[in-house]
């Protein structure tokens, strides 16, 4: 059984759950800027970042069976629905970007479930996956959602997209503050030491991978397919300043 979508709504209104809601926000809005002109999937519980892709032509929050399913937005037409998370009601390639949250750590099949999220991301798409880290010590902490499931390693992650057919581009990790109330005062604090002293201690990572690109090359009169190394990681125009990738606090990026 997930975490249900009570539990999280809950801690996402209390002070730890809006910190953890504005360090991912850093990150995302540093890799999609206002995804102008995309259509967007959020899957599993993403509807707390969804509101930053203001420059998208649709935006759909999509929340799996056993977790519950909230309206998003809270006013106005609702565009959330609940979804088998190993068959989603899309047509393929419908989505430029698709951003997973809270879903890949409590998924009964994790690599199913990302097949699904390829299948439904157009060819030129970019996906998002945020999980919990094995390391650190929110993965422990079971009044969060990152507390339950599977947390994972950036190595783990980065296998699981390539069997998917993905190609990691570039990732990030944040939340380096412990799970303890006393201490969200000093979060930023903690972001700016744990990143560059004790950088295993993040409580989340974050990896953005593409589709794989190929290229047909002729040697001594047969054609194999070789994979490119293009670069995957374009500026998304955006009305705020663009990123190119999933940037630390200062802007910069960590690339596999």
């Amino acid at each position: 059984m997930r975490y249900s979508i009570e539990d999280i709504r809950a801690f996402y209104s209390d002070p730890a759950g809006n910190l953890v809601r504005r360090l991912l926000a850093r990150r995302i809005e540093h890799a999609w800027g206002e995804a102008a002109n995309c259509d967007v999937l959020g899957f599993g519980y993403a509807t707390p970042w969804l509101d930053t892709f203001v420059g998208a032509r649709r935006v759909i929050a999509a929340m799996p069976g056993g977790q519950g399913a909230e309206q998003w937005p809270s006013v106005g037409r609702n565009r959330s629905l609940l979804v088998d998370d190993r068959q989603l009601p899309f047509a393929a390639g419908t989505f430029d970007r698709i951003l997973l949250v809270h879903a890949l750590e409590e998924a009964d099949d994790a690599r199913a479930m990302l097949a699904e999220a390829v299948r439904v991301m157009a060819p030129a798409g970019r996906v998002i996956l945020v999980a919990a880290a094995r390391g650190g010590l929110w993965s422990r902490a079971e009044s969060s959602p990152f507390g339950h499931g599977r947390p994972f390693t950036r190595g783990q992650l980065e296998r699981l997209v390539q069997e998917a057919g993905l190609e990691p581009t570039a990732w990030s990790q944040t939340l380096y503050m412990p799970p303890w109330k006393p201490l969200l005062p000093f979060a930023e604090g903690f972001e700016q030491v744990g990143r560059r002293l004790v950088p295993g201690a993040a409580g989340v990572i974050l990896l953005e991978a593409t589709r794989k690109a190929y290229a047909q090359v002729r040697t001594n009169g047969q054609t194999r397919l070789v994979q490119e190394r293009t670069p995957a990681l374009a500026p998304q125009p955006a009305t705020r300043t663009p990123r190119s990738a999933l940037g630390d606090l200062d802007g910069t990026a960590e690339r596999s």
